[in-house]
């Protein structure tokens, strides 16, 4: 039997779990939307990899999560551990590439940047509440310009001439790529320069202050994108790495970590219950907390969100 381990990195855009064995290999993952409901976003993950498992001798022994609902999937799936994305994303990285030092990370609705030394996180930031510099900006900006998302790379990188795009914000980026389809330039030179000011607002606002130093690696669902890979290669002028896995680096990381807590109790017949949430404001104090219960089968299994022990509720 192998024993094995299982990491879930829960975002706002997208679910990512992968398998993973004692030496860190990748014995099944899993990438789907989360469309605002993470539980059944986990489920559905969950049944994808016991479908890829099937008929391997394999026992999950710790579990991890991560992610903007660890919290939430943590207690649905009993996790051995619940960590941040900065942890996880540095840790999953490091496994495959120990000699990086700046990871840039940029996903559906947030981003990342990660600055690393001799293996140990010394600096990180996060995106404000600003989208322009991530997947759902390129999305929305494919759709209004009638490509699909997944052309915009190979389209990039066919334009010599970009067009450019204001990368301040999302409403400025909009309304500049409005003006600029209308004065005639061509969807290459506007896709290829959307590329650029993705790029640019990256370092112009989540690095901005941070010292990027090579080796690099670019992860994330937008890593996918080859243009802005190439943006980025021409702004801070080196070659930046990518991996066909770069988008399951979180659920890697969680996974790794998992293996040094105490070994926990899964069964993939989670994805079969049924889990609900509530929120119920404490009053205890005048922070007022929001604290959330989460519910297997209508029995409360976990709640969290109180700010002092006032505010905990027993299972």
């Amino acid at each position: 039997m192998i024993e094995s381990y299982l990491g879930i990195d829960i975002g706002s855009i997208s679910t990512k779990a992968v398998v993973i064995d004692i030496n860190n290999n990748i014995l099944a993952s899993s990438y789907l939307w989360t469309e605002g409901n993470p539980i059944e976003a986990v489920k559905k993950v969950l049944k994808d990899l016991k479908k890829q498992l099937y008929n391997k001798d394999v026992k999950i022994v710790g579990v991890g999560t991560t992610g903007s609902a660890r919290k939430l999937i943590g207690a649905m799936v009993n996790a051995s551990i619940v960590k941040n994305e900065i942890t996880a994303h540095a840790i999953g990285t490091l496994s495959v590439y120990p000699e990086v030092r700046t990871i840039i990370e940029i996903g559906g609705q947030d981003s990342k940047i990660i600055l690393i030394k001799e293996g140990v996180v010394v600096d990180y930031a996060m995106n404000t509440l600003c989208a322009a510099g991530t997947g759902a900006f390129l999305s929305s900006q494919a759709k209004r310009l009638g490509i699909e998302v997944e052309d915009f790379g190979k389209m990039a990188l066919s334009s010599t001439n970009p067009t450019p795009i204001a990368a301040r914000c999302t409403v400025f980026a909009e309304s500049d790529l409005v003006h600029k389809l209308q004065t005639g330039n061509s969807k290459k030179d506007i896709v290829a320069g959307l590329c650029e000011s993705v790029a640019k607002n990256y370092l112009n606002n989540v690095a901005r202050g941070k010292k990027i130093e090579k080796p690099i690696i670019f992860q994330g669902g937008v890593s996918k994108n080859i243009g802005v890979k190439r943006a980025f290669e021409k702004i801070l002028e080196t070659d930046i790495i990518t991996d066909s896995n770069g988008h399951l680096m979180g659920a890697l990381g969680v996974a790794i970590l998992a293996k040094d807590e105490k070994k926990c109790e899964f069964d993939f017949d989670v994805a079969e219950k049924e889990f609900t949430t509530t929120a119920v404001n404490c009053g205890k104090c005048p922070n007022k907390c929001e604290i959330i219960c989460i519910k297997e089968n209508n029995k409360l299994i976990d709640s969290y969100g109180n700010r002092c022990e006032r505010g905990a509720i027993a299972k």
